[in-house]
């Protein structure tokens, strides 16, 4: 087991390249693979917040709240836009790769590693 402050991140990583992340006594994870130097995970779009924000975990999925509203793939855009730019990554390297009209999505995020999205979690919450 390794330990990331606030975090376990279970052995499972070199076997299989998914990371289980446990943060704290509530019990929250989230499921992050590792592939081709990249990183896929969930993410839990809340469209129409007062403000761009990562809201902690839920259900296996990152929570962000994002101002944009759910029309013309707005959303979806500022997902990758504030992804991008929390991880300080170009946004041409986060992109959907599933669940574009739905509110739970699959992102992948080519050039960081499961630490960083960890530092995500930790800084907001």
């Amino acid at each position: 087991m390794l330990r990331w402050p606030g975090f376990e991140i279970s052995a499972r990583l070199a076997i299989s390249g998914v990371c289980e992340l446990e943060k704290g006594l509530g019990g929250q994870k989230l499921e992050i693979l590792s592939r081709g130097g990249a990183v896929v995970f969930q993410v839990r779009v809340q469209p129409r917040a007062s403000r761009d924000e990562i809201a902690g975990v839920v259900e296996g999925a990152l929570k962000v709240r994002l101002q944009a509203p759910a029309v013309e793939d707005r959303a979806n855009t500022a997902l990758c836009e504030y992804l991008a730019e929390l991880l300080k990554t170009p946004k041409s390297a986060v992109r959907i790769l599933g669940g574009e009209r739905s509110r739970i999505k699959r992102v992948e995020i080519r050039g960081v590693h499961e630490a960083q999205v960890l530092g995500l979690w930790a800084r907001e919450a």
